[in-house]
């Protein structure tokens, strides 16, 4: 009698070990997501900065040959040094995580460029302004949500490096836009 009921004890517990194996699978495999959903957000944010920063650099070049303003065209020119410096740091950062980053700008930056190359003048710098002004109150916003919550320590921690040095744009840009008189960025 002891053996049967040890036999159906064995054969039990037999039955119920897969889905204990299953149910810890289960979890490791949820943990396994929530780390890649976190590491995807870091992600994201490297390709949205690596295409921001060619743009910087793009738009800092046309800025540099096309402005009619001295402040414009200086600060066309330390867009290029500036972004071309922290994107060779992402770009650094990307290959050890063994990320790909995009090369180019996506479809709204280009549509910003080509606009752009068309003015000339005054009409060249405001725009160009304005659009700086835009595009560095967004960065500065991005890159210290990623310096306070990113979770793979390398994006984060250049995000929190170059943080300094996009407000210290915006800052610049916006005195710019003080001097030529346009007012508002919007």
């Amino acid at each position: 009698m002891k053996n049967q009921f040890s036999g159906a004890v064995l054969t039990g517990l037999l039955t119920l070990l897969p889905l204990a194996v299953q149910a810890q699978s289960s979890d490791q495999h949820m943990d396994n997501g929530a780390n890649k959903m976190m590491k995807s957000a870091d992600t994201h944010f490297a390709i949205k900065a690596a295409q921001g920063g060619t743009a910087e650099v793009k738009l800092g070049q046309l800025a540099a040959n096309k402005a009619s303003d001295p402040d414009v065209k200086a600060f066309g020119q330390k867009m290029v040094d500036d972004h071309t410096k922290a994107n060779d740091q992402l770009k650094s950062i990307a290959q050890d995580e063994g990320m790909t980053l995009p090369g180019d700008v996506n479809q709204k930056q280009q549509a910003t460029y080509d606009k752009l190359s068309k003015l000339s003048g005054a009409d060249f710098d405001k725009q160009y302004v304005k659009s700086m002004v835009t595009d560095h109150e967004e960065d500065v916003k991005e890159f210290r949500k990623e310096a306070n919550s990113g979770k793979d320590e390398k994006i984060k921690s250049f995000a929190a490096q170059t943080l300094p040095t996009l407000q210290q744009h915006l800052d610049m840009i916006k005195s710019i836009q003080s001097k030529m008189g346009s007012g508002s960025s919007m």
